[in-house]
């Protein structure tokens, strides 16, 4: 994609993640990948973060220019504080070409960058008004950012599909589609997780924040049910301390079960992935996540909660890969899948076929860059009616 194609976009600004190069979620595995790749074409990137790197305000990693603005890091203000300053910095000082907003709290601040003549193009991600880790005031919120995202962005994306329909029925918007992706990894080793202790091709992994609606309480409640006939490994903490913390933690002591907290080595997460009998992904809301993704692209065999976005990413048609609400139902799925070692190496073929096929890096960045090009190309035309109105 030439500079033509993207509209002259010289400077994009990346605004609502927590940083870069980071792996703390899906905002920012996206981010660690569209920064690069945007970079490579020769476009100057800046991305927003909510840490300094010592006590510089300003650092250059891998190309991209990281920009750190002030922020309250609490569970409820952190996303509509950093998001507040970053909005502000990038209308009034750093003025880019365009700018790729994250996260729906951040609709609030648009009209800041529209004011500043900066095109916008903001990532919908879930329904974060309806997830279980926020209180009502938090849903609220997020309900209103979501309106003032679909009023004033001059471009929404959706990573799925599934999302693009919600956003049309409770807002009236249309969105562009452009999902996230993973890399497809073969020859992907194993000694990282056998100086755990665990033998691969046979424990049953989950990996995600602990947050009600990531179901990591059903899968230890099915795993529980199992009476210790299934090794079990599971990857995430709470950003605060949660009941389920304190959960794993015990069973984890009782050595019922292998809790390793939030892990940031993206190797031996990769390994975890490649190695597992089963990886189990329990996400429930949202759209298309790049947990998922990441473990199918690693050849993960993997079932996943029963959900609309969880089926668009693995195939309608999945009936033999998702589960429900019941412990028993999911204990039932994994009981079938981990002793069958044909059906988890189809289960391996098909998910990595679909990561290629449809999950390729390289396509993403170029679907974020064409929507930030439909944002500069609706703001230069919203210029021109404008001033032949005035005139």
């Amino acid at each position: 994609m030439t500079a033509v194609e993207t509209g002259e976009l010289r400077h994009v600004a990346i605004i609502g993640s927590r940083g870069f190069p980071s792996t703390y979620g899906g905002y920012e595995t996206a981010v660690r990948y569209i920064a690069r790749d945007w970079v490579a074409r020769g476009i100057a990137v800046t991305v927003y973060c909510r840490s300094r790197e010592g006590a510089a305000r300003t650092w250059v990693a891998e190309g991209v220019t990281c920009r750190y603005t002030p922020g309250v890091e609490t569970n409820s203000l952190s996303t509509l504080t950093f998001g507040a300053t970053e909005c502000l910095h990038a209308a009034t000082r750093l003025k880019p070409d365009a700018a790729l907003v994250l996260n729906i709290a951040n609709g609030f601040w648009l009209p800041a960058l529209r004011a500043a003549g900066i095109p916008t193009a903001l990532n919908t991600d879930g329904i974060e008004w309806e997830r279980g880790k926020w209180s009502r005031l938090g849903k609220q919120v997020f309900y209103r950012g979501a309106q003032a995202s679909a009023k004033y962005a001059d471009v929404l994306i959706c990573d799925s599909e599934a999302i693009g329909d919600i956003w049309r029925r409770e807002f009236g918007v249309e969105s562009v589609f452009v999902p996230y992706g993973a890399p497809v990894l073969d020859d992907v080793g194993d000694d990282r997780v056998r100086a755990l202790g665990l033998r691969p091709g046979t424990y049953a992994l989950a990996v995600a924040r602990l947050i009600p609606e990531n179901n990591v309480d059903l899968f230890v409640d099915a795993i529980e049910a199992s009476n210790g006939s299934i090794p079990a490994v599971v990857v995430g903490s709470a950003t605060y301390s949660t009941p389920l913390e304190n959960r794993l933690r015990h069973l984890d002591h009782q050595g019922r079960l292998r809790w390793l907290g939030h892990v940031s080595d993206q190797e031996l997460l990769t390994q975890l992935w490649a190695n597992a009998g089963v990886y189990v992904h329990g996400h429930s809301v949202g759209g298309t996540n790049p947990a998922l993704l990441q473990a199918l692209g690693a050849g993960a065999p993997t079932i996943a909660f029963d959900s609309p976005f969880n089926r668009e990413v693995l195939g309608q048609d999945a009936q033999d890969a998702v589960f429900g609400t019941s412990p028993t139902d999911l204990l039932a799925t994994l009981a079938a899948v981990l002793p069958d070692p044909a059906r988890r190496r189809a289960m391996r073929a098909r998910g990595q076929r679909t990561v290629l096929e449809r999950y390729n890096w390289r396509n993403v960045a170029e679907g974020y860059l064409s929507a930030l090009a439909g944002a500069r190309t609706l703001r230069a035309r919203a210029r021109q009616v404008s001033g032949g109105a005035s005139q």
